[in-house]
């Protein structure tokens, strides 16, 4: 996925297009030998969208002509070498993207008037994304991270630099030489500006923070005011350059640390609404309850996918190719509960055990 999938992005995705817009949407793998039917199930995809636009009578030939070119040159930009668990190519008139997903989705193609985003708005919400602010005397850089991988994010005046005046200030801050550097006002204000920018990012998009540097740069940074609720402190001097592998590696300890916190909190939350009444289980009952929404809270397994078909108001086990059959619900149910204003969280596999491995905190 790219490095930030941020609301605005989301957003811009999901608005009217003439139609059709194309949406395919196919599993990928990561290793030998699975990953070698990939290259011929996107080449089966291709065909597949080449068939349905060429025999969708309301598709003007101009336009289709516009389309399939658009597919061939996302197509050209699949890294099938590097995939993750999951591909989206997005094709429209004029405009085409390509999405990575680090989770599975099912295989289809979709002609309608919007793209179909539901599967980039569960991977979304299962990154558990986070923002990592690596602090230096000369330089701050801003980190889009998940649990697998952290990016260096050029946005907001990040990264910011400024000229040192002992041109070995640099290499002695990073080995602790150096404490006065961050006394002096000109570094003050340095990182005031920084300070600035980052509540700036934090405003538009939301995530938790971790704040990586020397004792003196945090500490620094501290008597600036703080930052967000919850930031999280890592002592760690040297990181402002990188390398992105340095910074997952700083941050991963405290960011498990507050996954698992996290999960005993939700779990303790879950028993609660249940004795309050306030409980849905299962994905048939938080379906219904995001469909109405009612749900003010969703926690899912990160690996469940099931098969169903709809039944009235009430959802079937289905197999797959069965008609009416349905095997992106989980996704759905995704979207529908965050556009209604819940809060949706992934947990690992066997956290919801005897819930249905989905659940709901409700409103009412």
């Amino acid at each position: 996925m790219d490095p930030v999938l941020s609301s605005e992005a989301l957003a811009k995705l999901r608005r009217p297009r003439p139609y059709p817009a194309v949406s395919l949407v196919m599993p990928t793998h990561r290793r030998e030998p699975d990953n070698a039917q990939d290259p011929v199930r996107l080449r089966n995809l291709l065909s597949a969208a080449e068939k349905a636009l060429t025999g969708d009578p309301d598709v003007p030939r101009e336009r289709r002509l516009d389309i399939l070119d658009q597919l061939s040159r996302a197509a050209a930009e699949v890294d099938l070498a590097h995939a993750e668990d999951g591909l989206v190519i997005y094709a429209a008139q004029g405009e085409h993207q390509v999405w990575s997903l680090p989770r599975s989705v099912p295989e289809r193609v979709v002609l309608s008037d919007t793209f179909l985003t539901r599967n980039l708005v569960a991977a979304r919400a299962a990154e558990q994304p986070y923002w990592a602010l690596a602090v230096a005397a000369d330089r701050v850089s801003l980190w889009s991270g998940d649990p697998e991988r952290a990016t260096e994010a050029a946005r907001d005046g990040f990264p910011r630099t400024r000229g040192l005046e002992d041109p070995d200030a640099e290499r002695k801050e990073r080995i602790g030489d150096l404490p006065s550097t961050f006394q002096d006002e000109a570094t003050r204000q340095f990182l005031r500006e920084a300070h600035e920018g980052l509540r700036g990012v934090l405003a538009s998009e939301p995530r938790p923070l971790y704040v990586i540097g020397s004792a003196a740069a945090l500490a620094l940074l501290e008597e600036l005011g703080p930052l967000a609720p919850g930031t999280v402190t890592v002592p760690h001097g040297g990181l402002a350059d990188g390398p992105a592998a340095a910074v997952h590696a700083a941050v991963e300890p405290s960011r498990a640390a507050r996954a698992a916190a996290a999960v005993t909190a939700l779990s303790a939350e879950l028993d609660a609404a249940r004795g309050r009444r306030e409980f849905a289980g299962g994905i048939d009952e938080v379906w219904r309850a995001a469909k109405e929404g009612r749900a003010r809270l969703v926690a899912v397994e990160d690996d469940y996918r099931t098969v169903v078909r709809e039944e009235g108001d009430h959802l079937e086990p289905a197999e797959a190719g069965d008609a009416g059959a349905r095997d992106d619900m989980v996704d759905e149910i995704v979207e529908r509960a965050l556009d209604t204003g819940a809060e949706v969280r992934f947990v690992p596999g066997g956290t919801l055990d005897g819930r249905g491995r989905i659940a709901a905190v409700l409103r009412y």
